[in-house]
């Protein structure tokens, strides 16, 4: 197959949707099939490659890849709408040149930039799949970019209008499965595959005592919906943290990042900033614990991928989650960690300090999150999914070339 990745975030980005992204593509070129990618310039979850104000190629990893400019900005609403519309121009713009393929992923988020691959689908005929990783507008609206109003309701006859348009429709959980049927999407249109670990998964679990004994990672994207904030303080509250002498370890960095910074009041709670790969890899191996948290109301909007990565690494994961949330579902059938409510913070806290107590419940815990990442998360299991429902919908277009 000729197949085209449309993709706001790709390589170099350290993490979020740009390691999925390049998963896929790298996997796909790997069984034979012709990839391109149209992204945008990288930015995520800083800027700090630069910026250029004119569309140029590269080849990343033997594929070719067309970078889009973008107007960087994340600090507002006004300016993530106006980064979003930006990338949805420079695509309008690029869509009509570059070449016809079999088949077009086009990747949600940039939800705006759906519009000119249903545009571009409708021109030249050839069918597209929608690879949702947010659920939009309701991410929208949870994390305050939009509020309830004219501008939501366009978006949601436009998320509508996107499922309808889409050939087919990979949803990277149940509950965005579950979303989908509550909006009349037929159950046929849509496939669950879950996010692969992007960091790979350990052929063996992680021995009895592994990690320092002491120190709880999270790491990614510092959003306001994870409550890190609250967390933060909550875990340099509790006596029983202190006692054993715990370090909270917040590897990355976002929008949030300056106000978990300045709820910090002692040196057991650590902001990294965006790490590169040596760097993150050093934090994980001492890490005892993962934390993975949300907070928010209504449903799931999104899945961590840090989740898929710790679970992978053999970290027994503290959840820190609403109690139906697609990451509770995981953690519980999994047996790979535990889960707390997200609004009550201390008793996030003590979950914490009982699991540091704990190393053999650590270590059966850590050792099913293994085996679940191994049959749920593998990159190969992604790759031959996507490849069959990618040669389902091009089947058409292929037949024509025989």
């Amino acid at each position: 197959m000729h197949v085209q990745l449309w993709s706001y975030n790709y390589d170099p980005e350290p993490s979020g949707i740009g390691p999925l992204s390049g998963t896929i593509a790298r996997s796909l070129a790997a069984r034979g099939h012709r990839v391109e990618v149209v992204a945008a310039q990288p930015h995520y979850p800083e800027p700090r490659w630069g910026t250029r104000l004119l569309p140029y190629r590269e080849q990343r990893d033997g594929l070719q890849v067309l970078r889009l400019p973008l107007w960087v900005g994340r600090a507002t609403a006004a300016q993530r709408i106006r980064q979003e519309a930006s990338f949805t121009f420079a695509l309008a713009l690029a869509a009509p040149t570059v070449p016809t393929p079999n088949v077009v992923v086009a990747v949600s988020p940039s939800f705006p930039a759906l519009l000119p691959a249903m545009v571009n689908a409708r021109v030249r005929r050839v069918p597209w799949v929608l690879w949702l990783q947010d659920i939009l507008p309701a991410g929208a609206t949870v994390t305050g970019i939009l509020e309830e109003g004219n501008l939501i309701r366009l978006a949601r006859r436009a998320e509508r209008a996107a499922y309808r348009s889409a050939a087919h429709i990979v949803v990277i959980s149940d509950s965005f499965a579950e979303d989908l049927r509550r909006k009349d999407v037929p159950d046929r249109k849509t496939t669950r595959i879950y996010n692969p670990a992007t960091r790979g998964i350990l052929e063996e679990p992680r021995p009895e005592g592994a990690g320092d004994g002491v120190t709880v990672l999270t790491m990614g994207n510092i959003g306001h919906t994870q409550n890190l904030v609250d967390l933060t303080r909550a875990f340099e509250a509790s006596d029983k943290l202190a006692e054993l002498g715990a370090r909270f370890v917040i590897a990355g960095d976002g929008v949030a990042g300056d106000d978990v910074r300045a709820a910090i009041t002692t040196d057991r709670v650590r902001v990294t900033g965006v790490l590169d790969d040596r760097q993150l890899e050093r934090e994980l191996e001492r890490a005892t614990v993962a934390l993975v948290s949300q907070r928010y109301e209504g449903v799931d909007f999104n899945v961590p991928s840090k989740l898929m990565n710790f679970m992978a690494r053999g970290l027994p994961v503290v959840a820190a989650v609403r109690p139906d949330s697609e990451v509770a579902r995981i953690v519980r059938t999994s047996g790979g960690g535990w889960v707390t409510e997200s609004g009550d913070p201390r008793k996030f806290a003590a979950l914490v300090a009982a699991a540091l107590r704990s190393p053999a419940d650590r270590y059966q815990r850590g050792e099913a999150a293994v085996r679940f990442a191994r049959g749920n998360f593998a990159s190969e299991l992604l790759v031959s999914q996507f490849e069959r429902v990618l040669l389902s919908v091009a089947r058409k277009r292929l037949a024509r070339r025989v």
